[in-house]
């Protein structure tokens, strides 16, 4: 159970507002060959931030911060031998510091900010992918679903649950473009409740669908 928080150089090249493939390619890079590039990720990636929107991107002139959470403290490890081998990220970026976060202490109830949008999904009948907002009233079944689904993978029996802050007055969601593939994701807070263990579990890998993605990372 660990964050990494690095510390970039500013950009060199402009910073399309589609950035996030860069990320979760730098992120792979670090990875190398392993199996954990699936559906189910036990990890999650913020968007980079201390970024200024321009015309056609963003600028990063004073550099940009960016954190990754991991249950799994091995590829925590990991990842910072390599960020230290090979510290470029994108646009000119590199690298230069990584500083480590011990989870913090929670009780059973904690209230996380998005730092980057949560993505929900469900299919119908003809197996279409449906994207959901904090207005469908079944946006938090399919939430704790996919919380489920990490914590069997991880060998988990937490008694914990998520849900959207009903009231925070301005949920916004985002398209967001990771290739060619479009999501509409949701920049609402989220109430965690249960085990504190199962809420330190939940600040690490985020919630929501494709957390290693660039989704859903919390704060």
């Amino acid at each position: 159970m660990l964050r990494l928080h690095f510390k970039l150089t500013p950009n060199r090249q402009n910073v399309p507002f589609d950035y996030q493939h860069y990320l979760i390619g730098a992120f792979h890079k670090w990875m190398g060959q392993n199996n954990i590039h699936d559906e189910v990720s036990l990890y999650s990636l913020s968007w980079l931030l201390n970024g200024k929107m321009i015309k056609n991107g963003f600028q990063f002139t004073s550099g940009a911060t960016w954190f990754i959470s991991f249950w799994d403290e091995a590829l925590a490890k990991q990842t910072i031998k390599n960020v230290l081998a090979d510290p470029e990220v994108c646009c000119g970026m590199n690298v230069t510091e990584v500083q480590i976060q011990d989870t913090p202490k929670f009780g059973n109830r904690e209230r996380f900010t998005a730092a980057s949008p949560i993505f929900v999904r469900k299919y119908d009948d003809n197996f279409r992918a449906i994207h959901l907002t904090t207005k469908d009233k079944d946006a938090n079944h399919y939430l704790n679903e996919t919380l489920q689904t990490k914590l069997k993978k991880a060998n988990l029996d937490f008694d914990v649950s998520v849900h959207f802050d009903e009231n925070y007055l301005n949920p916004k969601t985002k398209l967001v473009k990771i290739k060619e593939i479009e999501s509409r994701a949701n920049f609402c807070p989220i109430i965690a409740e249960g085990d504190p263990e199962g809420i330190k579990f939940i600040w690490n890998v985020g919630v929501g669908h494709s957390t290693g993605s660039g989704f859903g990372a919390l704060y």
